[in-house]
């Protein structure tokens, strides 16, 4: 179902920012004030206060979207449990059900042969016995004649036959003076069309039998941010990986024998990410849970798919993934940018603000969700000539590339004259928002 459409935007974007300087900023007496100050998944979360350290209360009042289930009160209860430290759940509950989708599949194929775990992915989200619970789930997936449907902590719909969620919830979060997120301020919207997801069953289960040629144990492995950009992101998404793991093998297993898990690291970076995958091929996994980002997915399925195994990832949102050649090996439990935009979109015209900068990283990510804000917008009555889109470079060490580009950018955000700004990043978005202020922007509280 797709959320409603208020008011009409106006929409631009900018650029990288840059280093320190001590040098007197020519911006600092021209900004403009009571900006609105918007994010995405990227920077919605309470680990990115760590960038402000320096800077209190500058994130006070930015509000923004990130994928998240009404996460029954149980699921936050166990994952506490496995780590009481957690300070964000996002994407938890994605990576929770990543592996729990897998183990159910490799359950109902009836062997750990990763392209035969594959056609039963999408089946295990759409068949007739509806399931919530690992252990109901994987006891029927054992018993002939029986059709798991799975409705875990996040998916409440059947899959695409892209292999992704048809509908998906989003937080609407808002950061507090202490640059947390205020929980009391967070609100669900709910887009997206059960209707899109697939109706018949890919493949047809295996007859349960005593396993002894599945190929088991079923090999799970990590491509998880543990370092880069991302890696805020990182304790939620393992803690949601080994409560699954957990339960599956408090549940029996998989194929007669508890399931295994290899961590791996994605870095945030496309390449690093690589040798992961290789040490993964190398160790006999036949699922990669990951990676984190949209950019990496698209470098590192190719070979992923030649080494014949599965690549599912919790996070990944580029729209463009929904069409990539994957040779029926590429899933996940993260929503389209497609329907993050509808979302996004919806927050910024609910404000009412007439003007507004996209500042967007220069990846699939970036470029995906970017086109995708600026159509929802046009679609909602913004004039094609009052949008105005610039976008910024990462190098090696997924931080901006050209501080040069901050001024630029600065000043044709003041030329602009905004009313609000949104910032499509990762943790080199902390530069972007920062430079900002620097330029004598003031962000509404």
């Amino acid at each position: 179902m797709r959320i409603s459409r208020l008011l009409a935007i106006v929409t631009c974007v900018v650029v990288a920012l840059g280093a320190c300087s001590n040098q007197p900023d020519p911006l600092a007496d021209t900004g403009n004030e009571s900006l609105f100050l918007y994010g995405s998944d990227g920077n919605i979360q309470n680990g990115f206060a760590a960038f402000f350290k320096d800077q209190p209360g500058m994130l006070s009042g930015m509000k923004g979207t990130a994928p998240l289930a009404d996460l029954a009160q149980d699921f936050r209860n166990r994952i506490s449990a496995t780590d009481p430290n957690l300070q964000d759940l996002i994407f938890a509950g994605e990576t929770y059900d990543a592996v729990v989708i897998s183990a159910i599949a490799a359950q109902l194929a009836g062997t750990t042969n990763p392209a035969a775990i594959a056609k039963h992915i999408n089946g295990v989200t759409i068949g007739a016995d509806s399931c919530s619970s690992v252990a109901a789930c994987l006891t029927l997936a054992r018993t002939p004649g029986r059709d798991p449907a799975y409705r875990g902590v996040t998916l409440r719909h059947g899959f695409t036959s892209a292999g992704e969620p048809s509908t998906a919830s989003y937080g609407v979060f808002h950061f507090g003076p202490n640059n947390l997120i205020d929980d009391g301020k967070t609100e669900l919207l709910n887009t997206g069309n059960d209707r899109n997801a697939i109706t018949e069953q890919p493949a047809r289960p295996a007859i349960p039998g005593n396993y002894k040629n599945s190929g088991a144990p079923l090999v799970l492995g990590g491509l998880l941010p543990i370092d880069g950009a991302l890696a805020f992101a990182y304790p939620p998404m393992i803690a949601g990986a080994r409560l699954a793991l957990k339960e599956i093998n408090e549940a029996g297993g998989v194929l007669g024998q508890p399931v295994v898990w290899h961590d791996g690291n994605d870095f945030t970076d496309p390449t690093k990410a690589l040798t992961t995958v290789a040490k993964h091929k190398a160790d006999g996994v036949h699922v990669i849970i990951g990676p984190s980002g949209s950019a990496i997915s698209m470098k590192v399925l190719p070979e992923v798919i030649k080494g014949g195994m599965i690549l599912f990832s919790p996070s990944a949102t580029a729209a463009a993934l929904s069409n990539v050649e994957d040779s029926g090996m590429y899933f996940r439990t993260a929503p389209s940018d497609i329907l993050q935009a509808r979302a996004l979109a919806d927050v910024m015209l609910r404000d009412g603000v007439k003007k507004i900068c996209l500042i967007a990283i220069d990846d699939a990510y970036g470029d995906g969700l970017l086109a995708d804000v600026q159509r929802e917008l046009t679609a909602a009555g913004v004039a094609a000539g009052q949008i105005k889109v610039f976008q910024y470079e990462v190098g090696e060490n997924s931080m901006i590339a050209k501080p040069d580009q901050v001024t630029e950018i600065a000043q044709q955000v003041n030329a602009f004259h905004p009313e609000g700004v949104l910032v499509i990043g990762f943790e080199e978005s902390a530069e972007v928002i920062k430079g900002l202020a620097k330029a004598g922007m003031r962000f509404r509280q």
